[in-house]
């Protein structure tokens, strides 16, 4: 039966009903969720574990189902290889990518958004256009310009893995943008905040999750690459997964390529926790940039 309700009257939710039925997580629905996360925890942690049983077998001969020898040779190995060196250069490598594509992307992703840039669809057409493009095809074309105009092997590789950050900053921070509200900084305008205090103070703080967010996917795209720095590096710059790629194309070397696949999880593990912890710490108010710049300058803070 239906009930009917009059013109005009206004209808308020029984907060009982509302804070027993509907807003408190059912105890079937809950169960479901452990044991999808549960499940997709396994799903990850499965492949991981041949490698760390691998890192430290020095033999493990087939159908034994654990090895047949425990050791660290691959540990040793691969630091004797130079497995620190590609992993520091490595690093530096992602973090320069990071530094410049999350910027470059940031303020074309507010050109496009705010539509202050002529033919809009043609400019997104072209910062999207390595993800249309297979990696190797679009190197090999840029491998010649590089070397007939004589720019080093290191800055040409920054430059082509920037080239492949910025399809993922941009499009990670137009979504951004699409959420930002400009009055905000309108408003810190008005009342006598500076260009610099309005960056800083009011625009920095409200895309700042977009903005890590971004940061953290170009770090995987410099730290994750390898046509680029082979094709373009031509074997003089050895990242780690240069390093893992010589290995694993020996026969032999499963323990040393599982130490160095196994120390390429941690830097951007570290970062999505990081990053995790940074929402959270969003998310959570104490330093939500909600506040109006009004609320904020009578606290002081322009």
């Amino acid at each position: 039966m239906t009930m009917m309700i009059p013109y005009g009257q206004r209808v308020t939710p029984d907060r009982q009903a509302t804070s027993r039925g509907l807003m408190r997580p059912r105890p079937v629905g809950r169960a479901a969720r452990i044991i999808l996360s549960g499940m997709l925890a396994l799903w990850f942690a499965l492949p991981l574990v041949p490698l760390l049983l691998w890192s430290v077998a020095n033999r493990w001969s087939f159908p034994a189902p654990l090895p047949t020898e425990w050791g660290f040779d691959g540990l040793g190995t691969a630091l004797a290889q130079g497995g620190v060196e590609a992993f520091g250069r490595s690093l530096l490598l992602s973090l320069a990518v990071a530094a410049i594509a999350t910027p470059v992307g940031a303020m074309a992703a507010r050109a496009l958004a705010v539509g202050s840039v002529p033919a809009p669809r043609l400019v997104s057409g072209i910062l999207l256009a390595p993800l249309a493009l297979p990696a190797f095809v679009a190197v090999m074309g840029l491998t010649v310009v590089l070397l007939r105009m004589r720019v080093p092997a290191v800055v040409g590789v920054l430059l082509l893995l920037v080239a492949a950050a910025l399809p993922y900053t941009v499009y990670t921070m137009r979504v951004t943008y699409a959420a930002h509200d400009l009055a905000f900084e309108e408003e810190a305008r008005t009342l006598g905040a500076s260009r610099w205090q309005v960056l800083w103070r009011v625009h920095l703080p409200l895309v700042a999750p977009g903005f890590a967010r971004a940061a953290f996917l170009a770090f995987l795209v410099g730290w994750s690459d390898y046509v680029i720095t082979v094709l373009v590096g031509g074997g003089t710059i050895v990242t780690l997964p240069f390093l893992v790629g010589s290995f694993a194309a020996g026969v032999g070397n499963d323990a040393i390529v599982a130490v160095l696949s196994l120390s390429a999880i941690v830097p951007p593990l570290l970062l999505l926790l990081a990053l995790g912890r940074f929402g959270r710490r969003y998310a959570g108010g104490t330093r939500t940039p909600s506040a109006s710049p009004l609320a904020r300058s009578e606290k002081g803070f322009l």
